[in-house]
């Protein structure tokens, strides 16, 4: 695992949305997409991660006291820039799997952006490690 390469594991192209998308066309598009996170790009570069974790978290509780039009009107109308991990580590695509999954174990993240020259070019999860170590 160590000579492998994060460029021959890794998914690509990759999925991601911009900033300014709402909460729920983030979740629609990981859910039409069945993937569990999003890299954030802005004009070609990558600026941040959104996990479906961090998506059903900022909607609101069914326990609160806002009525359906209020709880609809907050959702329709957060962005992704108030949600997403702007702190987000990449690796490049001549890193090691074993690097990679070194830096997953560390960070506690399940997948890394793959990024080359600061533009996105993939990314590498835990899935695609498992599938690498499946022979599949």
């Amino acid at each position: 695992m160590n000579k492998e390469l994060v460029k021959n594991h890794m998914t690509s192209p990759v999925i991601s949305i911009s900033s300014d998308t709402n909460l729920s066309e983030a979740h629609k598009a990981m859910a039409d997409n069945k993937v569990r996170r999003l890299p954030i790009v802005e004009n070609g570069k990558l600026v941040g991660i959104v996990s479906l974790n961090d998506v059903l978290e900022a909607k609101p509780s069914a326990a609160s006291s806002l009525s359906v039009w209020e709880l609809n009107y907050l959702v329709a109308n957060l962005k992704i820039k108030d949600i997403m991990c702007a702190n987000v580590f990449s690796i490049s695509p001549d890193a090691t799997v074993g690097e990679a999954a070194k830096m997953m174990l560390e960070k506690k993240f399940s997948g890394i952006p793959v990024t080359e020259n600061d533009k996105l070019i993939g990314i590498i999860t835990e899935s695609d490690i498992f599938r690498m170590l499946a022979g599949s």
